[in-house]
């Protein structure tokens, strides 16, 4: 099982004032914090788009582009790519120049999108949320196995024998799809024979999602593809300290803080701290304490749903540098190492 982290830019939101962090003092501390992933051996880097005020990354391949010259070994994603507000065409470009100039690291994952900000500001209706992106997967999958691309479609102009460069090199870019929870979407990757990551967050009971694995699992089996191509991720809200207590009193507020401007905007109940609690337990997704008791949620969540990849996504709500690049060191040194050996040993 891979094991990695991702990270949206939360910029940090002062609660007595409103004052938003600057998004270049972000930006830089991302960069410290991707290299110290590589350096402690994680397997994925993961960077998500959002068009909002309290997020410094709009583009995740620009960052990912910076990530290839500063890494060596770790795999670098989007996490996700909104791929129903952009243009599939572009999107190859970009990344395969990410995968050219990481030597081969570079992944995508497509999502539909749970924040809708970018359809308005590229000019799509929300209307259409689910045609976009059944339409733009296409071509983007076309895209990636042919360089010399006929294609028509409803909400992009047609390509007729247009050649796309530049190409990735010995294989095509590693596709992933994100999924939320909605079965249409599960059947969909599973029919593609796309890898699929669930995101499992806010302290939702893990086992809410077995089906939704077994769903997966089944519709793959029965296309027929190979089950040595066969792969499954899950990506949970997580943070990482010494001290249970201690991580967990520090993030709360912070945590409490985005969810509930997030939750404005959706019609949430405000996130309260009985929440928070249940999310820490080993039955619900929210991966915040000390090393072993990580490890051995890790571990419950890979027997369960047959992961072949586990994303701590460890940012929301913007919690220090410090404590990130503490979380991060906690990951690739402790947490990462007890997961691989007790896997070895099954």
């Amino acid at each position: 099982m891979e094991l990695g982290i991702s990270m949206f830019g939360d910029l940090h939101v002062d609660s007595q004032t409103g004052k938003i962090q600057s998004a270049q003092q972000r930006l830089a501390e991302l960069m410290e914090e991707i290299k110290l992933a590589d350096e402690v051996g994680l397997d994925i880097l993961g960077i998500g788009e959002h068009h909002r005020a309290e997020y410094a990354v709009a583009t995740p391949e620009i960052i990912l582009a910076a990530a290839a010259a500063v890494t060596k070994n770790i795999k670098l994603t989007s996490s996700v790519t909104v791929l129903s507000s952009s243009d599939p065409v572009k999107l190859y470009q970009n990344f395969a120049m990410v995968d050219l100039l990481s030597n081969g690291r570079a992944e995508l994952m497509a999502g539909r999108g749970s924040f809708t900000e970018s359809f308005p500001l590229f000019g799509y209706n929300l209307y259409d949320y689910n045609d976009l992106f059944e339409e733009k997967l296409a071509l983007l999958l076309q895209v990636n196995i042919e360089t010399k691309v006929n294609w028509q479609g409803r909400f992009r102009a047609s390509l007729f024998g247009q050649e796309i460069y530049p190409r990735t090199e010995d294989r095509p870019l590693p596709i992933w799809i994100a999924a939320g929870g909605s079965p249409d979407s599960v059947v969909r990757a599973g029919k593609l024979g796309l890898p699929i990551m669930f995101a499992i967050v806010a302290g939702t009971p893990l086992m809410r999602f077995k089906p939704l694995y077994e769903l997966y699992r089944e519709t793959y089996i029965e296309v027929g593809h190979d089950m040595s191509d066969y792969q499954v991720g899950m990506f949970s809200h997580s943070l990482f300290g010494e001290d249970e207590k201690e991580v967990s009193e520090y993030y709360y507020p912070l945590y409490k803080g985005q969810m509930d401007r997030i939750g404005k905007s959706r019609g949430w109940s405000p996130f309260i701290r009985e929440q928070f609690d249940y999310g820490q337990s080993p039955e619900a997704a929210l991966f915040v304490g000390e090393p072993s008791a990580m490890v051995d949620k890790i571990l419950y969540a890979e027997e369960n749903f047959g992961l072949t990849r586990f994303i701590a996504h460890l940012d929301v709500g913007a919690p220090s540098h410090k404590h990130l690049m503490k979380a991060i060191e906690l990951y690739g040194t402790k947490i990462a190492p007890q997961v691989r050996a007790a896997l070895n040993k099954n």
